[in-house]
């Protein structure tokens, strides 16, 4: 379900949230669902307690889970983490458009790399 990569640079707790948030956008976790224990986690990835706490406090600050106390964490409900991660990547999407026309990259080049992502003539 999760793979740590340990080339990557960005700390372990951070790749636990971006895999988890996959996850729960595409509707592999869906809303209810219980995540799995801090402890059998850890295990399962042969990584600290801590780094998965970590991550599970930042998954319910961002609004992707809930915790019930004494039950665990759940799968909050999708309107609300989906709008969270549409900003996120309208920002980086903004941020990267930017950049392409500092780099005078035509208009057009980026147009026809949207439609092909797209298919082009597909309805939005």
């Amino acid at each position: 379900m999760i793979v740590i990569d340990y080339k990557d640079r960005r700390p372990i707790y951070e790749q636990v949230v971006e895999r988890f948030q996959e996850l729960i956008v595409k509707g592999v976790l869906n809303p209810g669902d219980q995540m799995p224990s801090v402890r059998s986690l850890a295990m399962e990835l042969s990584i600290n307690p801590n780094t998965i706490q970590r991550a599970y406090a930042e998954l319910e600050r961002r609004g992707f889970t809930y915790t019930v106390k004494g039950r665990g964490s759940f799968v909050s409900a999708r309107d609300e983490f989906l709008e969270y991660k549409q900003k996120e990547v309208l920002s980086c999407f903004r941020k990267d458009v930017e950049e392409a026309r500092d780099l005078q990259i035509r208009r057009d080049t980026l147009t026809e790399i949207i439609d092909s992502c797209y298919g082009k003539g597909a309805a939005e």
